[in-house]
């Protein structure tokens, strides 16, 4: 019999001496056990929580940069493309004064060419011309450079076009100057 008690002290100290490895003592009721539990969970949910921000944070991110790439490749040639309007303003007014004379002619039409060649090659990259007169002053497309009377437009239309007006794409490039009834 003795060596029954011996062998149920020595489980019980075995028990016991496990508990307090876990650090919990021994007498844990069942209460402390369950307010655990709900601790545990409660951290485990926070988690969870955070790793589902993190993830969408990571999500948007990724969004965002294939977005800011693309619209980078889209615009790319644009600091090109506006340097190179000028010409395209020097090469209208070449046009409109095309000097008279023998050979002028042929002269002329190579200039036309040109100017049609380089309108296409700007126009494949999405570069278009504003259609400006007769339209609404806008001024997120046009820069009113004056205001005039006028009988054949109602107040606030476009009347004249002084310099053209260019998107490319779908953004302003150079707004247009103009005149404007008013």
């Amino acid at each position: 019999m003795e060596d029954h008690q011996d062998a149920q002290t020595a489980e019980n100290d075995t028990e016991e001496f496990k508990a307090q490895a876990a650090g919990e003592p021994a007498a844990a009721s069942a209460d402390e056990l369950q307010e655990r539990v709900q601790a545990l969970t409660a951290q485990s949910e926070e988690y969870m929580q955070r790793l589902a921000r993190s993830q969408a944070d990571f999500d948007n991110f990724r969004k965002r940069t294939i977005r800011e790439k693309e619209e980078l490749g889209k615009y790319a040639s644009s600091k090109l493309i506006s340097e190179l309007l000028p010409v395209i303003d020097n090469f209208g007014r070449a046009l409109e004064t095309s000097p008279e004379g023998e050979g002028s002619e042929s002269f002329v039409k190579g200039v036309q060419m040109i100017h049609r060649q380089f309108e296409n090659v700007l126009l494949a990259e999405g570069l278009t011309a504003m259609e400006t007169i007769g339209q609404p002053f806008n001024p997120e497309f046009h820069q009113a450079v004056m205001t005039v009377e006028s009988d054949e437009y109602e107040e606030g239309i476009v009347v004249e076009e002084l310099q053209k007006g260019y998107l490319l794409k779908d953004k302003v490039l150079r707004p247009a100057m103009v005149k404007v009834s008013g």
